[in-house]
């Protein structure tokens, strides 16, 4: 059910952003600290547990979106969390949203609608067989593997952070990837089952690995550099693995020109929204750490 899939992707864009923006404003009462103390008084704030709730509902929005529908489907509709991060942290904030901030909006969801409307990912099935999975695994895993190593063996802060924000991205779509299998598992054949296969295990490594990778990309240089680098890899990757892992399709030939359009005016509109507003990049950067 496609509408059902971008239903609850979009609700879990709009959590996630609502998450990491209620954590921020928990964070900025109390200024810079750590240790269990600061936790402990983050824990008693109603804001910073509205920002928990609001990231632990993103996981199950996102997980019931993959029980819906196709994993080139689901992943691109999650570039709306920087939109949603703009709309729900400048009240929170108490900002205003500048005129350029409403055209990355704009930009972004028009974009976004005009590629998935021309490539119209649809069909698949949730489980592949481990022919499948292995050199999926293996060219995912070495792929993040060299956007590491090279981002440490350069030292210019732009091409670190497209590195880390390039390996970032393929661990996003493979952590997709193996949650779409073990929801469909857990659909299929119950909670004894989805405990019991490695796509379980699997998604929650490979998650907690995206988001170190991307916590060092938007600390080795330019958001703008590591969230573009984000948005093109985990569309792109996740199309791919789509139609690699669960037989997943998407329209070719002239198709794919407005499509290439629709993915320029999303990069367009993200550009946009990080350059033009500051506290986005203060709501990102926290959200991801």
């Amino acid at each position: 059910m496609p509408v059902l899939a971008v239903l609850f992707a979009v609700l879990g864009a709009a959590s996630n952003a609502t998450g990491t923006a209620f954590q921020r404003k928990a964070a900025a009462k109390l200024g810079h600290g750590g240790g269990l103390r600061f936790v402990l008084t983050l824990a008693r704030d109603p804001a910073w547990l509205i920002g928990i709730a609001g990231l632990a509902g993103a996981a199950l929005f996102q997980a019931l979106a993959l029980s819906f529908g196709a994993l080139a489907l689901v992943q691109p509709v999650f570039v709306l969390e920087l939109p949603f991060a703009l709309l729900i942290a400048s009240p929170l904030m108490h900002r205003r949203v500048p005129q350029a901030g409403w055209a990355g909006v704009a930009a972004v969801v028009g974009g976004l609608v005009l590629f998935l409307g021309s490539a119209a990912p649809t069909g698949g099935t949730d489980n592949a067989p481990m022919s499948r999975w292995v050199p999926v695994l293996v060219g995912c895993l070495g792929l993040m593997g060299a956007a590491v190593l090279a981002a440490q063996h350069w030292r210019s802060p732009l091409f670190r952070a497209g590195a880390l924000g390039s390996a970032a991205a393929v661990g996003n779509a493979l952590t997709a990837a193996l949650m779409k299998s073990a929801t469909g598992t857990f659909a299929d054949h119950g909670p004894a089952a989805f405990f019991s296969v490695w796509q379980t295990y699997g998604f929650a490594l490979t998650g907690i690995a995206a988001v170190l990778l991307l916590e060092n990309a938007l600390q080795a240089g330019p958001l703008a550099i590591s969230q573009t680098a984000l948005t093109i890899g985990d569309a792109g990757v996740s199309l791919l693995l789509g139609v690699v892992l669960f037989d997943e399709t998407v329209r070719t030939g002239w198709w794919v020109l407005p499509a290439l359009l629709g993915l320029a005016v999303v990069i367009g509109g993200v550009l946009t929204l990080v350059r033009a507003v500051p506290h986005i990049q203060e709501v990102v950067s926290s959200g991801k750490k």
